[in-house]
């Protein structure tokens, strides 16, 4: 038991490194949560910095969630909830990091990461159908909704153990709550698209175009 408590706790620490903001600050010296959508994630790293530290913090905030799910396999023995509580302690730090005043990301990167690791196939469909979705409304916060909505359905089609349909499903309440902002601004038509500027934050806190 303090075994797989301290599992947790170490996802939980993996998850709270957030390299969206380490990234931009070690390479413009500012804080990528006061400027482009204010998230510290992978898509907001796109606008702030650009395209290759946007892909490095892709990767590694997806290393981050497949790590999680290992340690708690190779912690947890027979312990089949254990990887999937890992991995949601590594998004709960993505989404609310100790390091940084507990204001980070959405998590989906991580997520990805996560239930690519717990269950492959259905991860993968649901991820083809919400890149495709994203492809053709440039909405990647559609995109990741469609993503965590998905991956319990095909799980409870293919029959995958209620461990992993759980945790995906948590994954899902924690991507809506962390959305319910964009999940407006969709449904009003002002949601910023992929590949446009979007509004943002001056080091001040206020809002610049």
């Amino acid at each position: 038991m303090v075994l797989e408590i301290v599992a947790i706790l170490v996802c939980y620490l993996l998850g709270s490194v957030s390299f969206s903001v380490l990234f931009a600050k070690f390479l413009k010296g500012i804080d990528i949560r006061q400027h482009g959508s204010g998230n510290a994630g992978a898509t907001n790293t796109l606008r702030v910095l650009g395209k290759g530290p946007a892909i490095l913090v892709l990767a590694l905030d997806v290393l981050k969630g497949i790590a999680a799910v290992w340690i708690g396999r190779w912690l947890g023995g027979d312990n089949e909830w254990l990887p999937g509580l890992c991995g949601i302690a590594a998004i709960i730090g993505h989404n609310w990091p100790l390091y940084f005043r507990f204001r980070g990301g959405k998590g989906i990167a991580t997520a990805i990461g996560v239930l690519a690791t717990l269950c492959f196939l259905p991860a993968l469909y649901a991820g083809i159908i919400a890149i495709s979705s994203i492809v053709f409304t440039r909405y990647v916060s559609l995109g990741s909704l469609i993503f965590v909505v998905l991956t319990p359905i095909f799980l409870l089609i293919a029959g995958y153990p209620w461990p992993v349909f759980w945790t995906s499903l948590i994954i899902c309440i924690f991507a809506f709550w962390r959305h319910r902002s964009n999940i407006v601004k969709i449904v009003q038509g002002r949601e910023n698209k992929l590949g446009s500027g979007g509004k943002g934050k001056d080091k001040g806190g206020k809002r610049v175009v």
